[in-house]
């Protein structure tokens, strides 16, 4: 159990050994986080060991079998990210105050959407330095679920994720969209026939490579009667899977272009294998976003609005 003293005396120190222990877990271990951290591995070892002495719980296994938080480690991960989440809120609130934006915005972002020329967060992120230049960016690239799990914790303040399940703690703002097509690799038996030679029974019975939650592509999957040979988390994982000639799968059209001019993959069925993905900018309801936040929510809807 957590120790009453922690409760009742947090400090300065107490935050500093929280935000390393989060650092270390969301690193993966002490080596991968001494770059992040900028501090030596020995000095990161003690502030852990110092927080699990005030704390009065082991939070980690770390030696030579690798990095491995213990079942209070991953509770105490849970509330120190919505500890420090609600920190930098605070922080937020108090440059409200200010004329200028100070601060910490941690941004997290979905990937692969660099190459849809719909996403214009270069814009973005010209406009913003523009308004807040002292504010300091912190910027992930997550998997869906952990981005808007995330928002929700307050460990970002804001995310840009696919169109999803919607939670009702979320505000979604719509951005932009991308286009979806059913692709197979060069060694697939459909690959060199023609379009009007293949048929929706042909591709229904090929093997297919399909994301692990729920999205457009799982819902769109089900509805064409794909059946998933093979979930995968990533649309890298699905490059790869149709580089083996063995798998159909869905890519977003401008992520897939550098392939197909390769000549390494191919669209199939375009007129019935396709969907269109739109994406939205999340963040929480409650409480409203500080000027920060709706800062770099105005510069989004701006260089999208502008650019449609």
């Amino acid at each position: 159990m957590v120790k009453q003293a922690l409760l009742g005396n947090m400090g300065d120190a107490d935050i500093r050994r929280l935000q390393v222990f989060r650092a270390v877990t969301d690193a993966g271990g002490i080596s991968a986080a001494e770059l992040e951290l900028n501090i030596s591995r020995s000095t990161i070892s003690t502030h852990i060991k110092d927080l699990e002495i005030r704390l009065g719980v082991t939070l980690c296994q770390r030696g030579r079998s690798g990095f491995a938080l213990t079942e209070e480690g991953h509770r105490i991960y849970e509330a120190a990210t919505r500890l420090l989440g609600s920190l930098a809120e605070f922080k937020a609130e108090v440059s409200d105050i200010h004329d200028h934006l100070t601060g910490q915005l941690n941004l997290a972002f979905f990937d692969k959407i660099a190459t849809n020329p719909k996403a214009h967060l270069g814009e973005v992120f010209k406009q913003f330095e523009q308004q807040a230049p002292e504010v300091e960016l912190n910027i992930y690239i997550d998997f869906l679920n952990d981005i808007e799990q995330g928002v929700i914790d307050g460990k970002y303040q804001l995310g840009i994720i696919p169109e999803h399940r919607s939670s009702t703690s979320l505000v979604y703002s719509l951005l932009f969209d991308e286009q979806m097509y059913l692709y197979c690799g060069k060694e697939h038996s459909l690959f060199d026939r023609n379009d009007n030679e293949i048929t929706q029974k042909d591709i229904t019975a090929s093997k297919y490579a399909g994301l692990g939650y729920h999205s457009p592509n799982m819902e769109v999957g089900r509805r064409l009667s794909l059946k998933r040979s093979v979930t995968v988390y990533d649309q890298e994982a699905i490059v790869h899977l149709l580089q083996s000639g063995q798998y159909v799968g869905f890519l977003p059209e401008h992520y897939a272009a550098s392939f197909v001019e390769q000549g390494a993959i191919r669209a199939i069925g375009k007129d019935v294998f396709q969907y269109q993905c739109q994406f939205y900018a999340i963040h929480r309801k409650s409480p409203k976003p500080s000027r920060l936040v709706q800062t770099y929510l105005d510069c989004l809807d701006k260089a999208h609005k502008m650019n449609l």
